[in-house]
């Protein structure tokens, strides 16, 4: 078969060419294609750096020459001052190189060779300069060259070339301009899990696909507005969560265009699927179920897969006996006698959680200088020559302010030095938040190195077990805390708790720190891209010959996707369905399987009040007319009226934190969406406590309520049924 890869970022065994780990992932499967036999083509952008691939390996100048535009179609509100609608005219050129039986085309033009040391334009440039457009230059040209260079091959082949594009917002126009052509299969790869309700501007989308003639029906993928006060307040605080975005009047998600139209749609780990189906526990969990994009992921999960991800074999097969711990801890600067933590990633303050870690570290150092720390927080695209800048001043001067315990590198560094100081470290530390941009490959190559992670126990990563209670026979390490806020004191304080406890089992139980680094070096060393690469190869087969992966009753259950249930799911499942309907709390679908008593309501109201499900917990004390429980549930909030304001106070026993969103009426939010006040509760007792100033209560109040879980939870009240009864006798005293 030919596997066509389509990718932003593609040169894994180049640290000039490399940003992230996407590279890595495209590599390593692209080579593992070609070693079981296939021929596999790489299609990536030159990102100016046609001089150093042809001094390094050596290129092949492609007979090829597109002149084509590019069409831009402006939101005035985002680019002010701009033409609404402009073309990029551009002369595309393509080079080949052939290295380890994988033939890579580099795609050259003004746009795509922009940025050679960032790779990937900032966000920030979105409606300052039009070189944020180069992702998009790439899909156009891409695309261009992918149907020009191998659209002979596609139509007279006896089977369909396999497109494996990575990324949704680097490929959103493949699938549907690929989907009306039978020599092409479309493969979406699900790489970081960008917000899934990300959108664009429906005018450029409409042109873009008017470029290619594909007519594409969109209005299904409008979201309803927004409306009323629970609505509102997700509206303007879900932002904050990168989970999703401020959105203006006439923007379309553009993944339920892909999901629609592409064949088959690959997940890198089960969680990653788990997380992207349903946002199981997060804050974004009630808003996604009310959005257009989670009917279209429902509707297409026939068509999702897990084709895994690896740890590269050059880590897997490499003998760590030869690294000098002591050296390579002494070029450093650092003590080899101390336990050392190592966290590597690209500089992204939030999505690594970087703003709590360097925190911690300056947390744990106050306390316990004898530790050491390895930070790498790669700011461009390493290589010689390449200058690597400052990615942040407070974390420099918190490095600085220990410079033989924290050793801060703002550059991307090649394999063989991450390899010799993954060796050298005792723990890893990967704190990544939202759930967006996870650690997946980086976390895997430590711990085959025997490094002990401390990881946040997100669905993404949880196939590296660091999340089991550390007693469990199978357990790797430390587990902090899911986050979705940006500075978030729970996390900060996780962190030094962890670290604390991570330093007291290396420095008191040997034995135990043995453990978990031999439980981790045997768990990684298992994730091979041959396993993930013939994983994708059966699926690309199947899809080949019509046959989709499918959606399991146990996966459907377990999202509370009941609805999605075939009758004969009912049947076969009914165990899986069961335990779902009864850890959820759900009266309906549990009744269609089993008898219902009090019993079973009192489990399921409890199932539903610890997970914070309070319309379900109405329902269930309803069913069992039981007014302790219904004192219960109208007990949790109470609002008292001061001398000069309000004291709201929450009370929910398993509560971690509270949030309290009310209209403010003086502002409006980003594009129109009402704006919200935040007012963090403080716990005071059994409860969380805040006063409000004069005239603040509206007609309900809403809570964003976060579970000693991890689970986060809205509850919206009406303030009328918060405020106290008054008793008769005192009523009939102000009337007297």
């Amino acid at each position: 078969m030919h596997i066509v890869t389509f990718a932003f970022e593609s040169v894994g065994f180049d640290v000039r060419m490399m940003r992230g780990g996407l590279a890595s992932l495209v590599w390593n499967l692209a080579r593992e294609y070609a070693d079981q036999g296939h021929r596999v083509s790489v299609v990536t952008p030159a990102h100016g750096c046609l001089d150093h691939l042809r001094s390094a390996y050596g290129l092949e100048e492609l007979d090829y020459l597109d002149e084509h535009r590019v069409p831009l179609v402006l939101d005035p509100e985002v680019w002010p001052g701009r033409e609404p609608e402009t073309e990029l005219p551009l002369t595309t050129r393509a080079h080949r190189l052939r290295y380890q039986g994988v033939d890579l085309y580099f795609l050259s033009d003004a746009y795509l060779d922009l940025l050679p040391e960032r790779i990937y334009p900032p966000r920030a440039d979105e409606g300052v300069d039009l070189s944020f457009f180069k992702p998009l230059a790439f899909q156009v040209s891409g695309l261009r060259f992918l149907r020009s260079w191998f659209g002979a091959e596609a139509a007279q082949a006896s089977e369909p070339v396999i497109v494996q594009a990575y990324e949704p917002y680097y490929h959103y126009l493949l699938p549907p301009v690929l989907r009306h052509d039978p020599g092409y299969l479309v493969v979406s790869t699900v790489a970081s899990n960008m917000p899934i309700n990300q959108k664009l501007y429906r005018p450029q989308l409409q042109r873009l696909l008017a470029l290619f003639d594909a007519d594409t029906e969109l209005d299904r993928y409008l979201d309803p507005p927004a409306v009323g006060a629970l609505a509102e307040a997700m509206a303007a605080h879900l932002p904050s969560t990168h989970l999703t975005e401020h959105q203006g009047r006439d923007y379309l998600a553009y993944f339920p265009l892909i999901a629609s139209t592409c064949d088959l749609i690959d997940f890198l780990t089960p969680g990653q699927r788990d997380f992207y189906s349903a946002f199981r526990d997060t804050p974004f969990e009630l808003a996604y179920q009310r959005l257009a994009v989670s009917r279209t992921v429902k509707a297409t999960a026939a068509k999702q897969f897990v084709g895994g991800c690896a740890v590269p074999e050059e880590w897997l097969r490499r003998d760590p006996a030869p690294v000098d711990r002591a050296r390579v801890l002494g070029a450093l600067g650092l003590d080899p006698r101390l336990p050392t933590f190592y966290h590597v990633a690209r500089f992204s303050v939030h999505h690594k959680g970087q703003v709590e870690l360097f925190r911690a570290i300056d947390a744990v150092l106050a306390v316990d200088p004898d530790v050491n720390f390895v930070i790498r927080c790669a700011m461009a695209a390493g290589g010689e020559g390449v200058v690597s800048r400052v990615g942040d001043r407070s974390f420099q001067e918190i490095a600085d302010r220990y410079p033989d315990r924290v050793r801060l590198d703002w550059s991307m560094a090649g394999e063989d030095v991450l390899y010799r100081e993954a060796v050298a470290a005792d723990f890893c530390l990967f704190p990544s938040k939202f759930e967006l941009d996870s650690f997946l490959i980086a976390q895997g190559q430590l711990m085959a190195c025997g490094a002990v992670p401390i990881g946040t126990a997100q669905e993404v990563t949880g196939h590296y077990r660091h999340q089991l209670p550390r007693e469990h026979p199978q357990a790797t390490g430390f587990s902090v805390p899911r986050s979705f806020t940006e500075d978030d004191p729970l996390l900060f304080g996780a962190l030094v708790e962890r670290i604390h406890e991570a330093v007291r089992v290396y420095r008191e139980d040997q034995p135990e720190y043995r453990r978990l680094a031999a439980n981790s070096r045997a768990l990684a060393q298992g994730f091979t891209w041959r396993e993930a690469a013939g994983a994708r190869l059966l699926r690309f087969a199947a899809a080949t010959a019509g046959e989709l992966p499918g959606l399991s009753v146990e996966r459907a259950a377990g999202y509370g996707w009941f609805d999605a249930l075939t009758p004969a799911d009912w049947i076969s499942g009914r165990g899986h369905i069961l335990r779902a309907a009864e850890e959820r709390g759900d009266l309906e679908a549990y009744r269609r399987c089993a008898p219902v008593g009090p019993s079973v309501l009192r489990r399921l109201f409890e199932a539903a009040y610890q997970r914070g499900d309070f319309p379900r917990c109405q329902e269930l004390a309803a069913a069992l007319d039981d007014d302790e429980l219904t004192a219960l549930l109208r007990g949790r909030c109470r609002v008292e009226r001061l001398d000069q304001g309000w004291r709201v106070e929450y009370r929910l026993p398993h509560a971690d934190s509270v949030l309290l969103l009310l209209p403010d009426g003086e502002h409006r939010a980003v594009h129109e969406h009402r704006a919200v006040r935040e007012h963090r509760a403080v716990r005071t007792g059994g409860a969380f406590r805040v006063v409000l100033p004069e005239g603040t209560p509206a007609g309900s109040l809403v809570f964003l309520v976060r579970l000693r879980s991890g689970r986060a939870v809205w509850d919206e009240l009406p303030v009328a049924d918060c405020l106290p009864v008054p008793s008769a006798g005192a009523g009939a005293h102000r009337e007297a």
